[in-house]
């Protein structure tokens, strides 16, 4: 499991943290009270991006260790860096319900035919022991070889302690047909209108 060193907040303000380089947050679960900390915003914002949300982290520095998940991270809009984490932290021996992330592997036959791959989910949601808690989930495209293939939630392997709660029957990834664009009909011209002049010589010639 990956660790990670924290600190006590204490009664700094968040501004003042970040200022020193350090990144405000709080960890908390069922049998923990909310518990205010400190942590490098460096190390974290490394840590965060290499693992996600998905993976076990140990907290270490405050008495016993705390295994916990990367519940939320609040993100600056502009500067897209970490402002606060929260923490949650699991309990041992039970499930945990945990999104995880899809990544999508191979090359569908299916778009050398002119077919589209859709892919309709990008994580699934299962129940878990933390132990067997995966990081990600392989779904291979390479068996799309034709319009109206698909691939259910369903279809992947899960660990042996893990349970669905995303419809197994739900796609993930399907194969449209391309659509084609319609060339417009050119729009035909009006009939221009007779000029005066062309209009006297009818009238004359029919006199």
């Amino acid at each position: 499991m990956t660790e990670l060193a924290v600190q006590e907040r204490g009664g700094k303000k968040p501004a003042s943290l970040r200022a020193a380089g350090l990144l405000p947050g709080v960890f908390y679960g069922p049998k923990e009270e909310s518990q205010p900390i400190a942590l490098d915003a460096k190390i974290f914002e490394k840590l965060w991006r290499e693992v996600g949300s998905s993976s076990i982290i140990v907290l270490k520095g405050l008495g016993e260790d705390k295994e916990v998940l990367i519940h939320d991270v609040d993100v600056h809009p502009v500067t897209e860096h970490p402002q606060h984490v929260d923490f949650y932290v699991i309990e041992r021996g039970k499930k945990i319900e945990v999104s995880v992330p899809l990544e999508f592997i191979g090359e569908a036959p299916a778009e050398k035919a002119g077919g589209v791959v859709v892919k309709v989910l990008h994580e699934v949601e299962i129940s878990v022991r933390p132990s067997e808690l995966p990081q990600h989930f392989d779904v291979d495209v390479s068996a799309l070889a034709h319009v109206g293939d698909h691939i259910t939630v369903g279809s992947i392997k899960l660990p042996e302690s893990a349970e669905w709660i995303t419809d197994p029957e739900e796609a993930i990834v399907s194969v449209k047909e391309q659509k084609q664009e319609k060339e417009e009909a050119p729009v035909a011209a009006e009939e221009a209108p007779a000029v005066d002049g062309e209009e006297e010589k009818k009238e004359e010639s029919s006199e």
